[in-house]
């Protein structure tokens, strides 16, 4: 049960979360580690580590010689789930209370099923997984999921043209009811965000703009250490920042947006006007290997992207932008255009400090993000 803030009760539940924090980081810890870490005192470590080593979240190993004994996340604490919804696909995975991954799976999906449809296959998803890995559903402890759309400061996703299944629906409310588990829910440009700056390009910064470029244009932020959402929820709308108000319609409903010019399925429409079956990762291989058509189209779009990223640079002065989605795997091709461009455009300090990079991570980061989200609202023992 949540705690109320400022009771002795939330800042025992804030230090142990401290503790597992710093532990499930660093994969094992000694005692001494673990306060140097955290700050705390080293008799508040010693009794949340009895605390929960006790309750079976943690376990502790003698160490050989002098050394102490190593604090880890214990194996058999249980999992968490994480659940990755994109335009045309389900991915979901179980991860172990450390943080590691087990087992994940990926499906198709059409973008327009229902909501409650897209619940019930991902559930059973989870169920299979659990089954194959010798678990059960009572080892599941808490849910975390990703959804390419915006999800409002009232958790309601209010947009369609994405998922025009989601259209109105309170996803966090929605989510629990069909996994029966406390369930974070974000947007997944925004999980993207925070596992490639906990695991991935941006470690060791406190602040992170990740864009994925797929069929859209999605963009998650961390300022001072935080996934940034904004007054409204929905901070990191830079695809559909306006290039040209005259320029092609976007999905939206606007004209010129970024995304209008920079999104996989824009530039899919200019390679293949007659409306040929492809999806961007068939589009970007056909650059690799040499299509001039698509390597220009690719080029065009690092160049608007560019100036985009200068935009941002200058904004909020980044240290690192990581660049992620389907057409990121076009490597340099697309990169050497951004960041020629981004210098041309951002303040020549920004230009020079500012890093611009792939994404990092091999699996989906959103997938990867709604893990460390789902661990993060795994209720510790007491």
């Amino acid at each position: 049960m949540p705690t109320n803030p400022g009771t002795t009760a939330a800042l025992r539940a804030s230090n142990q979360g401290r503790v597992v924090r710093v532990v499930r980081e660093a994969g094992g810890l000694s005692q001494a580690q673990i306060a140097r870490r955290t700050q705390l005192a080293p008799a508040t470590v010693s009794g949340i580590i009895r605390e929960l080593v006790d309750a079976g979240f943690l376990q502790s190993e003698a160490g050989s010689g002098r050394r102490g004994a190593t604090v880890t996340v214990s194996p058999g604490a249980g999992v968490v789930a994480g659940v990755d919804f994109g335009h045309s696909h389900l991915q979901v995975a179980i991860a172990d209370l450390a943080g590691d991954v087990r087992d994940s799976h990926v499906v198709a999906v059409a973008a327009d099923v229902p909501s409650d449809d897209a619940l019930a296959m991902a559930r059973s998803m989870v169920d299979r997984l659990l089954a194959d890995g010798g678990q059960t559903y009572d080892d599941l402890r808490a849910v975390g999921m990703a959804i390419p759309a915006p999800i409002g400061r009232d958790g309601i996703i209010d947009s369609g043209s994405i998922l025009p299944g989601w259209v109105g629906v309170e996803a966090r409310s929605a989510a629990e009811k069909v996994f029966e588990r406390a369930t974070v829910v974000d947007n997944d440009a925004n999980l993207s965000a925070l596992a490639e700056w906990r695991r991935g390009a941006g470690r060791g910064h406190e602040d992170l703009v990740y864009i994925k470029i797929a069929s859209g244009v999605g963009c998650g932020l961390v300022l001072d250490g935080r996934v940034h959402h904004g007054g409204l929820g929905t901070a990191g709308e830079l695809g559909h920042l306006t290039v040209n108000e005259s320029g092609p319609l976007c999905r939206c409903g606007s004209r010129g947006c970024l995304e209008a010019y920079v999104g996989g399925a824009a530039l899919i429409a200019q390679y293949a006007p007659t409306g040929g079956q492809m999806d961007v990762p068939a589009f970007v291989e056909k650059a690799l290997r040499g299509d001039q058509g698509a390597r220009r189209l690719i080029e065009d779009a690092g160049r608007h992207l560019g100036e985009a990223v200068a935009a941002v640079a200058n904004l909020l002065g980044p240290e690192v932008v990581v660049i992620g989605g389907d057409l990121a795997d076009a490597g340099d091709l697309l990169l050497d255009e951004v960041r020629a461009s981004m210098r041309r455009h951002a303040l020549t300090p920004v230009a020079r400090e500012v890093r611009v990079t792939a994404s990092e991570l091999d699996d989906r980061p959103s997938c990867i993000g709604s893990v460390l989200v789902a661990l993060e609202a795994v209720e510790l023992p007491g």
